[in-house]
């Protein structure tokens, strides 16, 4: 069985030429709106039309690839905007990355050029040239031929976690998104009156999402600020602000988003959701509808997409195939299932992407030839599934034991084989765990010699990959367990306990009253007093909910604001309060410590 949605009207006309269009159309009207700045139409144009010239004079051209590494604003969209003007592709990057992996994926994608807003972090680049938003507003003069765009153009590369230790850069191209944004606008009847909002992180192909099929039809893109990016409260009142009619949030965030108090006046009309397994139906009464969403990063943002019916109590299904999408459910000899047998998601259609950079092998092992219809591919997603009777597809885990951690594709093999280059770890097994806030990664460990803290390997991990792939567990093993066949057994690795982990540092008590008041926000958001100022957060059980929690307190303690990331780069209490000193700055180096008492106590 394969259901496929035709598509109406080709989605044809590349997404920069849609965008410059609805520039020139509504010149007057706002395009991007954050940190205070509203950005109109005629702004984008012309801004875009400037780091375009910046970037020609730099070299870059069609064919050339931009590491497009700002942070979250108007300059990243501007700046991606102008590198298509040019007839080049962009390299999403996130610069809040370890630097080794910056490194990596610049090297292994061939950038020509790194666009970052602190040029510093470009040292390890590999020489690669870089530049920054002031540079291309200052360098940026003169008319730059822009050359058509085809549909096999490429557009972005995105990488994504890859089993063998080596990230996997999956190619997306014009065509691609073109059916993507056709595809979103007319099914969600997105008009030059909606207001959407960008919350995504900059790694997560839903951050294409959120952005250009909203330019695409001369709408309004909201950045939503970092505080409300991980709070449920707060992302409400921004979307209430903002007047926001569309909005999109990770699974978990959108969970809890449909449990608060909404008014019946809420202008937000849809909430689209995605990234992780949907568990939570939304209560009747509520002003928006819910949608599901999925779709791995292959297959262009969206491969299926369906509403979730308020009230309901069954787990929601992934929806159905997108316009211009199909989808099989094949078994393990290849070939179709009926209804209600499980099988592996694979897509077929505008949405699969040209494949992975610079990995052939790769490439041909996921996007296979389609039997059924020659000359097309389908892509094997790994994801299990099986249909409804009434077409919709229901999602039932992995094949293998990728995961999905805060949205992101987390690939347990690459961690195990990065943490193996530590010189004190003879071999490593990486899984994953469920915990009331979502799942969490356990790292085993056969050590040699003398065994290192966690701490030390947290550190290590934390220097090489991203946030999400670090693991919040690591236990010590005399050996891994293996089959009769002297493969892994993952059935047999114990699960996590004060038992068989690793050492972690011994517990001290706070030195200074900023530590003293960051210890007891941790104890009072970890329920337990076991908690000393050099235990890791991450290593206590902690994860991004209850993160959330610990930065929100001790922001609004210290009068400073506070992030995930503050607290992933600084997870000890010794650590943040170092941090907040920073940001309070020499105010709270004045202080007294009668006056630090009153500040933090009221």
């Amino acid at each position: 069985m394969a259901v496929t949605q035709q598509d109406e009207d080709g989605g044809t006309v590349p997404v920069p030429a849609q965008v410059l269009a609805r520039a020139q159309l509504f010149a007057d009207r706002p395009a991007i709106c954050g940190d205070g700045v509203v950005l109109s139409y005629a702004a984008l144009l012309a801004d875009s039309a400037r780091y375009a010239a910046a970037l020609h004079a730099a070299g870059i051209g069609p064919g050339r690839l931009v590491g497009l590494g700002f942070g979250r604003g108007a300059p990243r969209l501007v700046a991606l905007l102008a590198t298509w003007r040019l007839g080049a592709a962009a390299v999403m990057l996130d610069a809040g990355w370890p630097a080794r992996r910056l490194a990596q994926v610049v090297a292994e994608a061939g950038c020509d050029l790194v666009l970052l807003d602190d040029p510093a972090v470009v040292d390890g680049l590999a020489g690669v040239p870089a530049r920054t938003p002031a540079m291309l507003r200052e360098d940026g003069a003169g008319d730059v031929p822009f050359p058509a765009l085809a549909p096999d153009d490429l557009a972005y590369v995105i990488y994504t976690s890859g089993s063998t230790g080596r990230p996997k850069g999956v190619e997306v191209t014009h065509g691609n998104l073109a059916a993507l944004v056709a595809w979103h606008n007319r099914a969600f009847a997105v008009s030059e009156h909606d207001r959407a909002t960008h919350l995504a992180g900059l790694a997560f192909d839903a951050a294409i999402w959120e952005v250009w099929p909203y330019l695409a039809a001369g709408a309004s893109v909201h950045l939503v600020p970092e505080p409300a990016r991980g709070s449920a409260e707060r992302l409400r009142d921004c979307l209430l602000d903002t007047r926001a009619t569309i909005a999109f949030a990770p699974t978990l965030l959108a969970e809890q988003l449909v449990g608060l108090a909404w008014p019946a006046d809420a202008d937000l009309r849809l909430l689209l959701t995605g990234g992780d397994r949907l568990r939570a139906t939304p209560p009747a009464g509520l002003p928006f509808a819910m949608v599901n969403n999925y779709g791995p990063t292959e297959c262009t943002v969206v491969a299926t997409s369906g509403p979730v019916p308020p009230g309901g109590t069954d787990i929601p299904s992934i929806g159905r195939p997108i316009t211009g999408n199909y989808v099989r459910i094949l078994g393990e000899d290849g070939a179709a299932l009926p209804p209600g047998a499980v099988g592996e998601i694979c897509v077929g259609g505008r949405g699969v992407a040209r494949g992975y950079r610079h990995q052939p092998e790769a490439t041909a092992a996921a996007f296979v030839p389609d039997p059924e219809i020659p000359g097309t591919r389908l892509y094997r997603t790994g994801d299990l599934g099986a249909w409804r009777a009434d077409g919709a597809i229901d999602f039932h885990g992995r094949v293998d034991h990728q995961l999905k951690i805060r949205g992101q594709r987390v690939e347990p093999d690459e961690v195990a084989a990065v943490l193996t280059g530590h010189p004190q770890v003879r071999a490593a097994a990486v899984t994953g765990i469920d915990r009331p806030g979502g799942v969490v990664l356990a790292a085993y460990v056969e050590i040699a010699g003398a065994p290192p803290a966690a701490e030390e390997l947290h550190a290590f991990l934390a220097d090489r990959l991203p946030d999400w792939s670090v693991p919040a567990h690591y236990v010590a093993l005399a050996q891994l367990p293996v089959t009769a066949h002297g493969k892994l057994d993952r059935a047999a690795l114990p699960d996590p306990s004060d038992d068989n982990a690793l050492p972690t540092a011994v517990h001290a008590g706070a030195a200074s009253i900023v530590e003293e008041r960051l210890l007891a926000i941790l104890q009072e958001v970890m329920g337990t007093s076991d908690v000393g100022v050099d235990d890791n957060f991450f290593l206590l059980g902690g994860h991004s909910l209850l993160g959330t929690q610990v930065v929100l307190r001790a922001g609004a303690a210290f009068g400073v604001e506070l992030t995930l990331r503050h607290l992933f780069h600084a997870p000890t209490v010794r650590a943040l309060a170092l941090v907040i000193e920073e940001l309070v700055g020499d105010a709270v180096a004045a202080l007294s410590e009668e006056e630090v008492a009153e500040r933090v106590h009221g």
